[in-house]
């Protein structure tokens, strides 16, 4: 009887000890401090916290040296309970670096958590800031250019050419034919200055041309637009200039130019040409230019429509860094349409030909 005297109170206290033991661990988590706990050894792939109870107060825990580089892809949290007062943690020192990627949070309630001061390093992950060593956005790495100042693209700098087509001498006509072509600007806008004609070297010395001055630019990758003004001295009258100038399928350099004259005369000119090449150096050049005009003009030898076809065969040679190339070849001219009675009339050739010689160059 003894006995079951003394044992009573015993499993009674024990009892009670069992039934504070909860309240009192819920109690110390508040306090615990998780700056020290490493876990990166440890495989917690499997580990399930569906059960797992975080509703006692947590605001004072600590996890600044947390470590969880561990492998928790597999770490089960849906049913975990975090409900408490977290509002005092600290994540700030925490390292979550290993691999969560299958981690189950859907059941998780951490909307007291303040996250402020948490670590997460995304840095490898798209956006975010460039790493220290990027290249800065001008190549310069923060070095200064020097006296001369930061490099600019050659095609946003204003350059300036020259390109004569022609200088030759016809035998037959006993005349010099010109074409040269200048032009100051940009790959973009360009200013430029064109003439073609010929002068007599006989006793008259008379010289025909056709000048304009216009504004040049790209309308495509093959094609350029000009438009102008424009002088004719062989009718004594200035124009207004419009024209498309490019490169046609098969390397076919073309241009077309309209002029409007004050007299309500059209003059329109269609050119081609072609370089045949026959080695580095020798080049086969076959050119053709049309005439046309829009009324019958016969003070100036001129009738509505086609009125001249002029072709040429050149073989030149391209030398001195192929700026230069002499050239030798055979000329044709031909009167078209009306134009051809028009010429017989006035006792004037309507068909000619003629041996040529003369350079081409630019720079």
């Amino acid at each position: 009887m003894k006995i079951y005297k003394v044992g009573l109170p015993f499993i009674g206290m024990s009892s009670l000890m069992l039934l504070m033991s909860p309240l009192a661990n819920a109690a110390e988590m508040s306090n615990m401090d998780h700056g020290s706990m490493d876990m990166s050894g440890m495989d917690m792939s499997d580990m399930d916290h569906s059960s797992m109870d975080m509703s006692g107060n947590m605001s004072d825990m600590d996890h600044s040296g947390m470590d969880m580089s561990g492998d928790m892809s597999d770490m089960d949290h849906s049913g975990m309970d975090m409900s408490g007062d977290m509002s005092d943690m600290d994540h700030s020192g925490m390292d979550m670096s290993g691999d969560m990627s299958d981690m189950d949070h859907s059941g998780m309630d951490m909307s007291g958590m303040d996250h402020s001061s948490m670590n997460m390093d995304m840095s490898g992950m798209q956006g975010g800031e460039p790493p220290p060593n990027a290249r800065s956005p001008d190549y310069s790495n923060g070095v200064d250019y020097g006296q001369y100042g930061k490099p600019v693209m050659m095609g946003s700098l204003p350059l300036w050419g020259v390109s004569v087509e022609t200088l030759g001498y016809q035998f037959e006509n006993d005349q010099i034919d010109f074409e040269f072509d200048t032009w100051y600007g940009t790959d973009s806008n360009r200013v430029t200055l064109r003439s073609e004609g010929s002068a007599q070297t006989n006793d008259d010395k008379e010289i025909d041309s056709l000048t304009s001055l216009a504004y040049w630019k790209p309308l495509g990758i093959f094609w350029n637009g000009e438009a102008g003004i424009a002088y004719n001295t062989e009718n004594d009258k200035s124009a207004i200039m419009a024209g498309i100038v490019g490169t046609a399928p098969y390397f076919v350099e073309t241009d077309a130019r309209a002029y409007l004259y004050t007299d309500g005369q059209v003059q329109l000119d269609l050119g081609t040409a072609y370089e045949w090449r026959l080695d580095q150096r020798w080049v086969v050049r076959p050119e053709v230019q049309l005439t046309a005009f829009s009324k019958d003009d016969t003070d100036n030898g001129i009738t509505k429509g086609f009125n001249e076809l002029e072709t040429e065969v050149r073989l030149a040679y391209e030398t001195l860094s192929r700026q230069l190339s002499p050239y030798v070849g055979f000329s044709y001219a031909s009167a078209l349409g009306d134009a051809r009675d028009l010429r017989r009339q006035e006792d004037e050739d309507v068909d000619s030909n003629s041996l040529t010689a003369g350079v081409m160059f630019w720079f």
